[in-house]
């Protein structure tokens, strides 16, 4: 078994590429135990965001494990192979320690990959697929982070997607504080971004969603109205600025619903942000005239705004990273000498129980406790000599060098002067 992480991400692949190879939280403790079950991995954890898709896996068989991931999306494994990255060992502890600080991210710095990468780590522990390996593998990566984030100024003049999103609606609209805003989803990244938007003190804010009680949540906590997504047909046409984040398998703006909209509004433009993986906005209603779509690959020039003042962070950021890999490498390979450990541990137990069974029958014969002891003594030595003095002994010309600084460096052996 090998640590083992594969996956694509906002470097590697397209949105419409990414979007095809996302998991539904809803699916994903079943994802999590089908990859497990039929067994391409013996652990395994799921991270999927907007920006990425990562299974971080222990494995005997890491071609198994890449073939499952197109295989339970029913794609031809041919249509994602260009943009699969795979990171065997060592280079799967130094991503996951990067993309936990921040550092792969689209926003450098950016704090929420840290939030999704725990909550990754939960569902797999929840669906029974974080084994030892991988436990330890997380509690090393988020000690790391916070080593990084705490000691570096990576996350300095962080530009975040909701800032950018606010950036790019005041360049469509020269005050907020006159549109109507939507947001539709109540999760991590919605609120992110209810914050930011909340902050211009718009007309009017509505937030969007499944379960009303989750909506009215957000709504009270930035003085907005709370509706269902049954109600979104009628109520799309009010609102200025659509900021969209929910994990639909399928999009809820539609092209047809988005030309009602911009027909009831008399074609006064729309701003749209859709944030979600897979798209929550049907891709052909950035056709639609008075329409600004922005995707969250269309965001990634913006983000870069304060990118050169936090450069001098990311070396400080790759020491302490690199630090961590090789601390956790050693502790892998201090592992793998544990069966022999225990194995030769367990042998000269049976060793030691065979001489004393020996001993307590002198005793109980009536030898002198000084000749068992002086006996005793001399047996075990004689026994755990016995294997190095016949390797020693047996040695040939090519290994004997080994051998010897072998047997000098574990009995710790000076050479005669």
């Amino acid at each position: 078994m090998q640590l083992f992480t594969f996956g694509i991400n906002h470097q590697t692949a397209p949105l419409a590429v990414r979007e095809q190879i996302a998991f539904n939280v809803e699916t994903l403790d079943s994802a999590l135990r089908d990859l497990v079950d039929n067994g391409a991995a013996k652990e395994a954890t799921i991270l999927s965001t907007c920006n990425r898709t990562e299974i971080y896996c222990s494995t005997s068989a890491p071609t198994q494990a890449v073939d499952w991931l197109a295989a339970y999306h029913h794609l031809p494994a041919n249509e994602i192979e260009p943009y699969i990255y795979r990171l065997p060992q060592e280079e799967a502890i130094k991503h996951a320690f990067r993309v936990a600080s921040g550092l792969d991210s689209m926003v450098l710095g950016e704090p929420q990959i840290l939030g999704q990468m725990k909550q990754a780590v939960r569902q797999a522990e929840q669906a029974g697929t974080l084994g030892f390996l991988l436990h330890k593998l997380f509690q090393r990566t988020f000690s790391v982070a916070k080593d990084v984030r705490t000691q570096t100024e990576i996350g300095a003049n962080l530009v975040s997607m909701a800032a950018a999103a606010v950036k790019l609606a005041e360049r469509i609209y020269p005050s907020i504080s006159e549109q109507s805003i939507l947001f539709i989803g109540a999760g991590e990244m919605i609120e992110l971004n209810a914050v930011h938007f909340a902050a211009r003190n718009p007309k009017h804010i509505t937030v969007a969603n499944r379960t009303l009680e989750r909506a009215q949540v957000l709504a009270r906590r930035i003085n907005g109205h709370a509706i269902t997504l049954n109600e979104l047909p009628e109520q799309l046409a009010h609102h200025d600025i659509i900021i969209t984040c929910t994990a639909s398998p399928l999009p809820i703006l539609g092209k047809g619903m988005v030309e009602r909209a911009l027909k009831a509004r008399k074609h006064r433009p729309l701003f749209i942000v859709d944030l979600a993986v897979p798209r929550d906005v049907e891709k052909e209603v950035a056709e639609l005239n008075d329409v600004f779509l922005y995707t969250v690959d269309d965001l990634s020039d913006v983000v870069r705004d304060g990118l050169d003042a936090r450069q001098g962070a990311v070396k400080e950021a790759e020491v302490i990273i690199d630090s961590g890999v090789n601390d956790f490498m050693h502790w892998m390979q201090s592992r793998e000498m544990v069966p022999t450990i225990r194995a030769l541990r367990d042998h000269a137990e049976r060793q030691r129980r065979a001489e004393m069974e020996k001993a307590l029958r002198l005793l109980a014969k009536g030898e002198s406790p000084e000749k068992v002891l002086d006996l005793l003594s001399a047996s075990l030595t004689n026994k755990f000599l016995h294997a190095p003095t016949q390797a020693l002994n047996q040695a040939q010309a090519s290994e004997r060098e080994a051998i010897l600084e072998a047997v000098h460096r574990i009995y710790h052996l000076h050479s005669p002067e």
